[in-house]
């Protein structure tokens, strides 16, 4: 199969550094994005500069609808999905007792079903290929639990659950499946944490700071790479020690 990857969620942050790190490892990159529009337009700009092979698209994982229309678009542009980098997600901290209906079904809906979406979308190519790779993005808060982020850590749980279960469904069509448990990362949605807490988390860490999305944009990119040939099912926790 052709080298053409998916990642979601890629405007931004973790997405939009792993989108790059592969455009430039030679993947057809699709960004996709649900708000940041200028966002994902000036990636895939500064990318394509760079002569790589990149398309934007906007869709909500959520959505079936939108995930179906999203992959049909890569496959009339790059061909069919080989690697699936399953990125998007939502968080946030709130009292388990105060968390709404609306709130735990968003929740769920983008981080665990927006992996079912994608993953039934460009399933059909790989296996018929017997050939793909699928990476979820999980969270040591899925490993170990978080005060205050219930909701956000049960999803992530359950997205380590769909890795393990569905890697051994897919090994013998040889499509690998693992996923990656970030620690505390230093993206914009740890900004919105006093500057107070984010220095304590980083003196949490056994190795001293705060990762970056570089560092779990190199995993991937490992993960997706023929060195990996041999790892599937696994969580690959890359958070500096934090959960030793």
């Amino acid at each position: 199969m052709e080298k053409i990857a998916l990642v979601t969620g890629s405007a931004r942050g973790i997405g939009r550094q792993t989108a790059a790190r592969l455009a430039q490892s030679g993947w057809a990159v699709c960004i996709n994005y649900l708000v940041h529009r200028e966002e994902a337009e000036a990636l895939a700009l500064e990318l394509k500069d760079k002569g790589c092979r990149v398309m934007v698209e906007q869709a909500d994982v959520a959505s079936r609808a939108d995930v179906d229309r999203m992959v049909r678009a890569v496959e009339q542009e790059f061909g069919p999905v080989s690697l699936l980098v399953n990125n998007a997600g939502v968080a946030g901290q709130m009292l388990f007792q105060d968390v709404t209906e609306e709130q735990w079904n968003r929740y769920f809906g983008v981080n665990l079903n927006g992996a079912f979406h994608t993953i039934q979308a460009v399933l059909p190519n790989m296996i018929h290929e017997k050939e793909g790779c699928i990476i979820n993005t999980s969270s040591i808060w899925g490993q170990r639990g978080a005060s205050c982020e219930v909701v956000y850590s049960a999803t992530k749980a359950a997205v380590i659950g769909l890795t393990r279960s569905l890697a051994m469904e897919l090994g013998p069509s040889h499509i690998r499946v693992n996923c990656v448990a970030p620690g505390v990362i230093d993206t914009d949605m740890l900004s919105v944490l006093p500057e107070e807490t984010r220095r304590d988390l980083a003196a949490q860490t056994p190795l001293g700071r705060l990762g970056t999305p570089a560092d779990i944009a190199g995993l991937v990119a490992f993960l997706a790479s023929d060195e990996a040939s041999f790892i599937t099912g696994q969580v690959i926790t890359a958070d500096g020690g934090f959960i030793v």
